[in-house]
């Protein structure tokens, strides 16, 4: 099989890469990413030199470069990771999020639909539901939940989930969708809670929790998260949303409090700060109709996972020291530069 994965260089689709081609060592996968503020080269460094592997630069709301791609490489399975992600970078600029996320999207499958293509695949969020009730434990998102959206992140991944949904019913393009609940694990930008934490804690620095840490989230491995898209690809059925939930549910400052734990770092670190507009209250995934249909569920208790998570950051200090100071954005043309 032969696999386009957009936004191949960041978090859990730097982490896909990996899975992929330590699984299916006889897969091709091309990776197509812009190398905005969060893609990391180095994240690939590890890959770079197989000969299954191949890197693209390039933005898929350019049309005649991903359109040019297509026409050379003939993929069979497009994986779309590539999105603006950052709630309060959308806040700031909304105006990137609904570019990249939907129009670069629609570029993706009218290039699919030109050339032909076993799956397109998006992978989305649990944030396009909105959010649920702190004093209400028992409800959860399933793929029925209606779309209901916070902030211009979440509204743009739910129109892109929209356009997608058309282009399988006016098109017959072959398509699937995954909404995932917050992942964490290696290679997590040094900007999202966990990794923030991590890092603040180890150079004791203040770690700022938004309003009083009440909100609540479902934590997801990304290997868990990865191991779903690659049975909802290969064996999910076309035309059909798959939640991927974790079963790990914790508040921030739960989160926060495990991490100082782990890392021996004292609770006074925290630092209490003015919450974010319309912040969502709680995530809850309801992954049912993915167990029943393919058998998936997670294997990494939060326990266990934020232990190899702190893990990964202590021996790999150097690749988030690099994001922090700027130099990872030097990696490419480092590895490019004489090629």
């Amino acid at each position: 099989m032969k696999l386009l994965v957009t936004g191949g260089a960041g978090f859990i689709g730097g982490n896909f890469m990996h899975y992929i081609l330590n699984k299916y060592p006889k897969d091709k996968v091309i990776c197509l990413d812009a190398l905005t503020y969060a893609g990391n080269m180095e994240t690939l460094a590890d890959v770079m030199d197989n000969p299954n592997f191949t890197f693209v630069k390039g933005d898929i709301s350019d049309r005649d470069t991903v359109f040019q791609l297509f026409e050379k490489e003939k993929p069979d399975v497009v994986v779309n990771f590539a999105a603006e992600s950052h709630v309060d970078r959308s806040i700031e600029d909304p105006g990137l999020f609904l570019h990249t996320n939907i129009l670069g999207t629609g570029v993706l499958m009218d290039a699919c639909r030109k050339y032909g293509i076993q799956r397109y695949h998006q992978v989305s969020t649990d944030e396009v539901y909105g959010d649920l009730p702190l004093d209400r434990p028992d409800l959860f998102f399933t793929e029925e939940t209606p779309l209901h959206t916070s902030s211009p992140y979440s509204a743009s991944k739910a129109s892109a989930d929209l356009l997608v949904l058309a282009y399988h019913r006016t098109f017959h393009l072959p398509i699937s969708i995954s909404h995932c609940s917050n992942n964490y694990g290696p290679y997590h930008f040094p900007e999202k809670l966990i990794p923030l934490m991590i890092a603040n804690a180890l150079n004791d620095k203040p770690l700022p929790v938004y309003g009083k840490g009440e909100n609540i989230r479902d934590w997801l491995y990304v290997e868990d998260h990865c191991s779903a898209i690659d049975l909802i690809v290969r064996k999910g059925r076309e035309g059909e949303i798959y939640n991927i939930g974790g079963h790990n549910e914790r508040t921030n400052l739960q989160v926060v409090k495990a991490i100082l734990k782990e890392l021996g770092k004292p609770e006074s670190l925290i630092r209490f700060v003015t919450d974010r507009p319309g912040h969502d209250r709680r995530y809850a995934i309801d992954p049912t109709k993915i167990h029943n249909e393919l058998g998936w569920e997670p294997t990494t208790r939060f326990e266990d996972g934020i232990k190899l998570t702190v893990k990964w950051y202590l021996e790999n200090r150097t690749w988030w020291e690099h994001i922090i100071n700027g130099e990872y954005q030097n990696y490419y043309e480092r590895m490019y530069g004489h090629r």
